[in-house]
């Protein structure tokens, strides 16, 4: 039986919940034509096949897109922007599954524990597939909040990032993972019986999902298992960034387990106990063994979060144990403290764990360093005299440290002539050792499978800037991160003036600080961008974000509101401590008039004031922005609380008038890049008769005329002004003339006209 099939464009799945998970959004026009129903499975077909679950996409989004998250691209063999032939799959429920892992996922987990992971999910040989439970669309019966505390334990923190390679099926072709399913370790491995380790050579052989066959090998860079990972120790030398820390946790563990008898002298208490705080993944265990490892001292790992998934006698025997196996010098790295002990609502078991801590480090040559991303987010009770009341920070890597972080990544790396770092730095800005880790897995992964016929394989400064379409630093892992999708400004037709408004109150200030520190002046701290709804504000925002590398956290102003006293403030916070750490950043804010409207005026209990409070301090604050510029966006700028647009905070005012008709035959050009127009199609003249239409209803048109071209045929190669035509009896113009004359008054009033 013959499927329907179409041709869809790839992009990258903005939603954090969908990564690694096996799960492609289709616009539900194309679930339709398909005939599917939300998470039926899919074919997939790029550069090589595999299969999926379908689910719905925005209704707001494009048609012709099919979103993927970056382990299902890599199975298609296909970057961003590619096309792959999505259409039905016949599905067959699998008898047996084989795969192949890493040494210490097929040492720790059981075929049972496997299946629980795989349940619900398709899956071709060749495949790579996360441990994540399909928790998106659960099977009866399923426990994923129960299975992920398994995994957790079995493995560790780092469970979420372990990939299986399927290796082989039974009964071959798409299959689904059901509860009578025999999951099983390629070579019949099971728990303590795992496979030998690959020879530790710079480009050992290792399996990957860019195989089609089970017998199929690439040259890559070898990636050591994490058991053997713990145990190393990176040399201070390469700790680019956190030497100063460095240097001052050499000296407290010099003092406390060489000199105690100095600090008995001078009054000061021998103990020893460290709250590391710092971005995600930037290093702070890492630091805590390399000083550890310099000063011959013992470090005993505990992972917080694995602890607090545990019954609390079980997670207090756990870390009494860990405290009783020390001998002679050593240290308890105690990782992401808060998730065990949070500041709000602490667990009963805190106490229990607190007095633990506190009688560990009575013992002598003995030191606890806990760290945490959020050290607001910790107890507070840990900074207590007799427990940690020492603090060290470790800073966000700036463009100089990024590019000495990956010249040290990549000097043992086969690498083309050419490579230049610091042009990585300067298009990775928020990105931690974690991720330029993962930039070089990436680049890595993309160097083999163009190479995997060569002998040699390299990698080359495109497969580095290819890597970052797909990897993410982990301060922007948060689903109000805005996506750029690749824009620039030189994409946004017309509006000239609007651009370089923009251009020198947002990009300037961090591309040329200099210049402002010379003229002894302070860059502004924020732009109002105004104009009516559908003008492209959200879509200047992409592209100004794209053009000047940034990151973008996009906040609806609704978003942020929270009835509970504190709360709101809190977020607000929150927010401008993550755009901090991921800087250079643009906190933009949507619908800002729901979020700062005029104080006195709600009747909303105060929640309102207390946000535009909150806003006000942070855009006021003791500490300045450094790199973090606010942008907010309206409708309906006579709303907003006029002490937000005070001097020093939301002092530029730019407005984005109504496309023009020459503004939306730009428009109409741009969205219409990826679709094929008939012989008879003049977008120009076209523009000249849509008065009324906003950049969104131009937009819709040429969606709506391509929906319109499938709808007469699936196998439709063109949009025709026939098309286009049909298309306006649908997309209406949406401009309110009243709301427009209101706009522009208020325009003319800011000009001083």
């Amino acid at each position: 039986m013959s499927h329907p099939q179409i041709t869809l464009t790839v992009r990258h799945t903005p939603s954090a919940l969908d990564a690694r998970r096996g799960v492609v959004r289709l616009h539900p026009e194309v679930l339709d034509a398909l005939g599917l129903r939300a998470w039926d499975a899919v074919h997939l077909t790029g550069a090589r096949v595999s299969a999926a679950l379908a689910a719905p996409a925005d209704e707001t989004g494009v048609p012709g897109v099919v979103l993927t998250d970056d382990v299902t691209m890599s199975n298609l063999g296909v970057t961003e922007g590619s096309e792959v032939v999505v259409a039905p799959a016949d599905v067959a429920a699998a008898k047996t599954v084989t795969v192949a892992g890493s040494r210490l996922a097929s040492v720790s987990l059981s075929p049972h524990v496997l299946r629980l992971a795989l349940i619900g999910k398709v899956l071709t040989v060749g495949d790579a597939v996360s441990l994540l439970p399909q928790d998106l669309a659960p099977s009866p019966g399923s426990d994923p909040a129960g299975l992920r505390g398994q995994l957790s334990r079995a493995i560790g923190a780092t469970w979420t990032n372990e990939l299986l390679t399927v290796t082989a099926t039974e009964p071959a072709g798409t299959v689904a993972v059901g509860p009578s399913t025999v999951v099983v370790w390629r070579g019949g491995a099971r728990p303590g019986t795992a496979e030998p380790a690959a020879p530790r050579t710079a480009t050992a052989l290792v399996r990957t999902s860019a195989v089609t066959a089970a017998e199929e090998w690439i040259d890559a860079e070898v990636v050591e298992d994490e058991a053997t990972a713990e145990e190393a120790a990176v040399p201070l030398a390469d700790l680019i960034g956190a030497e100063t820390a460095a240097r001052k946790l050499a000296e407290w563990f010099d003092l406390a387990f060489h000199r105690p008898e100095l600090l008995a002298r001078l009054g000061a208490p021998a103990h020893l106990g460290v709250l590391l705080s710092g971005p995600e993944g930037v290093g702070k265990a890492t630091l805590v063994r390399s000083v550890a490892h310099e000063a011959d001292i013992k470090v005993i790992p505990l992972a917080a979060p694995n602890l607090a998934v545990l019954d609390p006698n079980v997670a207090v025997a756990r870390l009494r144990d860990a405290v009783r196996s020390a001998e002679g010098p050593a240290v308890l790295l105690l990782t992401d403290v808060d998730a065990l002990l949070p500041a709000t609502t602490p667990p009963p078991v805190a106490t229990v764990v607190l007095e633990e801590l506190r009688t560990a480090l009575k013992r002598e040559r003995f030191a606890v360093v806990a760290t945490t991303a959020r050290a607001e987010s910790a107890d507070p009770r840990l900074r207590a005299a007799d427990l940690l009341d020492r603090e060290l920070g470790l800073a966000l890597p700036d463009a100089k440290t990024r590019r000495e972080l990956l010249n040290v990544l990549l000097r043992d790396v086969p690498l083309d002539a050419g490579i230049d770092c610091g042009v990585l730095a300067e298009r990775t800005p928020g990105f931690v050792a974690a991720d330029l880790i993962a930039l070089r897995r990436d680049a890595a992964l993309r160097a083999a499978l163009r190479q995997r016929d060569t002998d040699e394989p390299r990698i080359s400064q495109q497969d580095l800037l290819d890597a970052l379409a797909t990897v993410r630093p982990v301060s922007m892992s948060t689903s109000d991160n805005l996506a750029t999708g690749g824009l620039t400004l030189d994409d946004v037709g017309n509006m000239v003036d609007v651009k370089q408004s923009l251009t020198e109150a947002v990009l300037w200030p961090l591309r040329y600080p200099d210049s402002f520190a010379r003229l002894g002046v302070e860059p502004p701290r924020g732009v109002l961008l105004y104009g009516p709804p559908g003008g492209g504000k959200t879509f200047l925002v992409r592209a100004l974000a794209g053009t000047g590398a940034l990151n973008v956290f996009a906040v609806k102003g609704a978003e942020l509101m929270d009835k509970w006293v504190g709360e709101s403030e809190r977020a607000v916070r929150e927010l401008f401590r993550r755009a901090a750490e991921a800087a250079p950043a643009l906190i933009f804010l949507d619908e800002i008039d729901a979020l700062a409207p005029r104080r006195g005026q709600s009747s909303d209990s105060g929640v309102a004031d207390r946000v535009v409070a909150a806003l006000l301090t942070e855009l006021d604050g003791v500490e300045p922005m450094r790199e973090v510029v606010v942008l907010g966006a309206t409708n309906r700028p006579e709303l907003v609380d006029p002490a937000l647009l005070r001097p020093g905070r939301l002092e530029r005012r730019v407005y984005v008038p109504p496309p023009d008709a020459e503004a939306r035959a730009a428009i109409l050009a741009a969205s219409s890049k990826n679709t094929p127009l008939a012989d008879d199609v003049d977008l120009a003249a076209v523009a000249s008769t849509l008065d009324g239409y906003s950049a969104a209803d131009c937009a819709a048109l040429i969606r709506e005329a391509a929906l319109t071209a499938m709808r007469e045929s699936l196998e439709a190669r063109e949009v025709t002004a026939a098309h286009l035509e049909t298309a306006r009896k649908t997309v209406r113009p949406s401009l309110d003339p009243a709301q427009l004359a209101a706009l522009e008054a208020y325009a003319k009033t800011q000009a001083g006209e």
